[in-house]
């Protein structure tokens, strides 16, 4: 418990370093904003969410998860399965909460008005995993202590669970070259960035689609896959018809997208 922080950082720091190095040295599409602007608005806009998070929930997932299993509270502390199976069973049903959360967010307008701030993004690279509105973070958590609360999952679990949540959020949202058929193989046991891309295009139908972040399955489970872009990875276009001027990627300007509302070009 006491060693979680270090983990989460090390992990966050570890991906971040790799993959910014990997998309600068074999980049997947041209970027059209330039770099040090937009990695300086996201990181700003973490750092914003993680101090936010820290004052006003001051008691982390994990803390929570020790507490229940303690209490005996939650579905997995009733059944009480081998250590392993409880482990395994809570990462899997975590992730699947975040899927159908995804997906939420999608259909309730309410909370794509917090969403869409992470579709507008013009460029899709490894920060753009960490481009989220403050409230959609709180909401986001908020929605975890419940599944937690339900499922009352081994505080290992919860912690191997955000660490896989974070660090494969910055995996797939790189701008990276994978060969096709290594490609092809990975998206059976992970979400890979040719996957996720396909999710911030401007096509309606194509952003309505593979919602997953870590675990691939749920997609195809529940129909929302979707193997291509119709005009290809390098002939698509990132990101939503309103909020496409540049200046929209201020963190002022990210941080009021929720509260405006600008027409479709």
């Amino acid at each position: 418990m006491d060693d979680e922080i270090y983990w989460r950082l090390g992990f966050f720091f570890a991906v971040l370093f790799a993959a910014a190095l990997w998309e600068t040295l074999f980049p997947r599409r041209e970027w059209k904003l330039k770099r040090v602007s937009r990695w300086a608005n996201h990181i700003l806009l973490s750092l914003l969410n993680t101090i936010l998070v820290r004052f006003l929930i001051p008691l982390t997932i994990a803390a929570y998860a020790l507490q229940l299993e303690e209490m005996n509270v939650g579905i997995l502390n009733w059944l009480n399965p081998p250590f392993w199976m409880a482990v395994a069973i809570g990462v899997i049903l975590l992730d699947l909460a975040i899927y159908a959360q995804h997906v939420l967010f999608h259909k309730l307008d309410i909370f794509w008005r917090m969403h869409r701030m992470h579709h507008t993004d013009l460029d899709f690279d490894v920060t753009t995993g960490i481009r989220f509105h403050p409230v959609e973070i709180l909401i986001s958590i908020l929605i975890k202590f419940a599944v937690v609360a339900v499922l009352g999952p081994p505080m290992l679990a919860v912690i191997v669970f955000e660490i896989l949540l974070n660090a494969t959020s910055m995996f797939n949202h790189a701008n990276i070259q994978i060969p096709k058929k290594i490609d092809r193989v990975l998206r059976y046991f992970i979400v890979t960035p040719d996957m996720h891309r396909v999710h911030h295009s401007v096509i309606r139908n194509e952003t309505d689609s593979n919602f997953g972040f870590n675990l691939p399955w749920w997609d195809r489970i529940f129909g929302t896959y979707r193997s291509q872009p119709i005009k290809g990875h390098l002939g698509m276009t990132i990101g939503l018809p309103i909020f496409r001027k540049v200046e929209e990627n201020r963190i002022d300007r990210l941080i009021s997208q929720p509260f405006r509302k600008e027409a479709p070009h």
